[in-house]
């Protein structure tokens, strides 16, 4: 075995190869670039080093700096997870070259699956089944279009080295051909350098079902059972489970053997997947094999009980495979979701920025999360936008699908938009819970899925008032100076009988007016009076609402001093309220005493003071517009303004020094 490996590869299978390969007493190489200088695969290896700059290609695409770095750093083998280089045959050849073992299939078998029309020559050679199609290297307009009409419609037009969606179009009839064809050219050249296309009978209600396989150096080859990975949004997967439903012990036989066929045409080795299109009537035809580890592994480990990364190590340290076929043993059903940071309301657009609370569901024999991020981590513009892994597993179906609701509740994430809410819509939908699944069940069931979010909740919005009262009355512990409670002022919430605590949901402003009665508060929303009772214990507000108890848990972002962030997570939704105070930020001591700093990114409204100008506690300095409201930075204490540094009109970005400002002396 293996004494130090380099893992060539980010964020959660980084973490996930490093966590089995210290499980087997191996050293991890971690390599990262500047944005992952403190990812948390770079905190669990043993070492790292430093690629270059953030972009993949001057970083996690460049073989030559990652193969040097195994070589200085001592590392025996590279594992490159999927994505990036782990599909390369030029990678997996530079390695075998320096002498470095490429933890995955040989050079050939790459280059063999690595275009699909080639691929599925071979897999016709092979007798393993195709969906009727045309794969040749005649690329004229004129062949295509006489193919297309011996094909049929509806048929695919898919790029022959694409992948991930792009350079593919569906045709319906004849008369959208040319253009179809075009469009995916075009398409298919931008993304791959290549625009060789295929085209294939489309198949109007297929399952997408794919076989884990798994092949050795000694000639021994199995399957693992299979996957299903029917819900999908451009070709991309949004849930997959194992074994597949309604799917017979039968069609698992056939289907597993045409797949170890196909790794033994290609005289495979290490882990691939071979992927199928499954028909209503039950046939299936070979769609592509994937020459790495998928995302989705570890479904097929929650039912067979099975590490595959150690799997992966064993067969390319050159040892034979644990199992036989026989011995290969099913144990009830797992499902997996892909947590990512993104808007599914505004087309699945990818977000950014900062992981401000996080909260994953406690981690037992039937809730695993795959990460590669802790709290206060950033999703960075550079990558893929996936947060996490969740995966459940449970005796039957209807028990992991309630495993899985419960788990995606006790998901919280603020900071950032996510899709926890939507893949909660999919997992709880009738028609998933009836296995009624194919690769269109997203546009099939686009209304129910995407019905209008509850934009307004006076339950959540009230919660957030208590949790700022119970924060208030609580002792504060915390070292920010741009907390309100860190202020030396004598404004107070409770000393007055009624307090006024305005919160803004969206575009919507609301002003609630409270009032403490001993040991309750009454706060008045909407023009409608409510008794209520609070605890807070750490981040978890336990309330009651009339005649209504409930526990909740709350976040609060408090980067700014003029407008911090509360997240309400009622079950799957998150709720967030932009909190105004109208307090002065500190002056701090050291090095940044005398300034005072722009709380968030914005646009300079109004300078009201002059540089040489005396000016007393409270006077309004600078007026900033930020989210579309103002927010005033005003003078800590009497004293002194130096310098403005800001002229009305001007951007600034958050941190960035307004105003130099001298304290009167006591």
């Amino acid at each position: 075995m293996f004494r130090k490996i380099l893992i060539a590869n980010r964020g959660e299978i980084a973490c996930r190869v490093i966590d089995t390969a210290h499980k087997l007493g191996i050293r991890c190489v971690a390599v990262y670039s500047e944005a992952d200088a403190n990812a948390r695969h770079v905190r669990m290896a043993d070492e790292a080093y430093l690629l270059g700059p953030a972009p993949s290609k001057d970083s996690y695409l460049r073989s030559d700096k990652i193969i040097a770095i195994a070589k200085q750093s001592g590392a025996e083998a590279i594992h490159p997870g999927y994505g990036f280089l782990s599909e390369n045959e030029s990678f997996a050849k530079a390695c075998e070259e320096a002498g470095v073992v490429f933890i995955g299939p040989p050079v050939g078998a790459i280059t063999a699956m690595g275009s699909k029309s080639a691929a599925k020559e071979i897999m016709a050679k092979a007798g393993v089944p195709l969906v009727p199609g045309y794969h040749g290297d005649d690329q004229s307009d004129d062949l295509l279009k006489a193919e297309s009409a011996r094909i049929g419609y509806p048929q695919l037009l898919k790029a022959a080295y694409g992948g991930g969606g792009k350079g593919m179009r569906v045709v319906w009839k004849q008369q959208e051909f040319t253009d179809a064809l075009a469009s995916a050219r075009r398409e298919a050249k931008a993304g791959f350098g290549n625009d060789k296309m295929l085209i294939e009978r489309y198949l109007t209600k297929p399952r997408h079902i794919e076989i884990q396989v798994f092949a050795d150096s000694h000639g021994n080859a199995v399957y693992l059972a299979e996957r299903d990975c029917s819900i999908q949004r451009r070709h991309q997967k949004v849930i997959e489970e194992a074994p597949a439903p309604n799917f017979s012990s039968a069609q698992r036989q056939a289907m597993g053997e045409a797949a170890v066929k196909a790794a033994k045409a290609i005289d495979y080795r290490g882990a691939g997947t071979v992927e199928f299109l499954f028909d209503e009537d039950g046939s299936f035809y070979f769609m592509e094999m994937n020459t790495r580890l998928q995302v989705e592994h570890p479904v097929t480990e929650m039912i067979t009980g099975q590490d595959l990364v150690k799997w992966q190590l064993l067969v390319a340290a050159g040892e034979t495979l644990p199992l036989a076929q026989d011995d290969i043993q099913l144990d009830g059903h797992a499902i997996e979701v892909r947590v990512y940071a993104e808007d599914p309301d505004n087309d699945f657009l990818p977000q950014t920025g900062k992981l401000t609370y996080l909260r994953q569901p406690e981690a037992n024999r039937h809730v695993r999360v795959d990460t590669g991020v802790v709290e206060n981590d950033e999703v960075s513009p550079f990558y893929d936008p996936m947060i996490a892994k969740l995966i459940v597993w449970d005796e039957s179906r209807d028990r992991a699908i309630a495993r899985m609701l419960r788990a995606l509740d006790d998901y919280r994430i603020a900071g950032v938009t996510t899709n926890l809410s939507f893949l909660t819509s999919l997992t709880e939908h009738p028609a998933f819970k009836a296995a009624e699944l194919d690769t269109n069940f997203i546009n099939k069931h686009q209304q129910s899925l995407f019905a209008p979010a509850n934009k307004e909740n006076n339950q959540a919005l009230v919660l957030a008032a208590l949790y700022i009262l119970q924060q208030q009355k609580a002792p504060q512990t915390s070292c920010n100076s741009f907390s309100p409670w860190q202020f030396s002022h004598g404004w107070r919430m409770n000393e007055t009988p009624t307090v006024d605590i305005a919160l803004q949901h969206g575009e919507h402003k609301t002003l609630l007016k409270v009032q403490q009665l001993q040991q309750h508060y009454v706060i008045d929303v909407a023009g409608q009076q409510l008794c209520c009772t609070a605890e807070l214990n750490g981040d978890e507000l336990s309330a009651v609402l009339g005649d209504h108890r409930t526990k909740v848990r709350v976040s609060r972002y408090a980067d700014t001093f003029n407008g911090d962030t509360i997240s309400v997570f009622i079950k799957h939704q998150r709720y967030d309220f932009i909190y105004q105070t109208e307090v002065a930020t500190e002056v701090e001591s050291g090095d940044h005493a005398g300034s005072l700093t722009a709380p968030m990114n914005g646009t300079i409204v109004a300078v009201m003071a002059k540089a040489g100008s005396t000016v007393n506690a409270g006077d309004t300095l600078v007026i900033m517009e930020a989210m579309k409201m103002e927010y005033s930075i005003k003078a800590p204490k009497n004293g002194v303004v130096n310098e403005v540094f800001y002229a009305a009109g001007d951007l600034v970005k958050d941190g960035a020094e307004l105003v130099d400002f001298s304290p009167e002396e006591a």
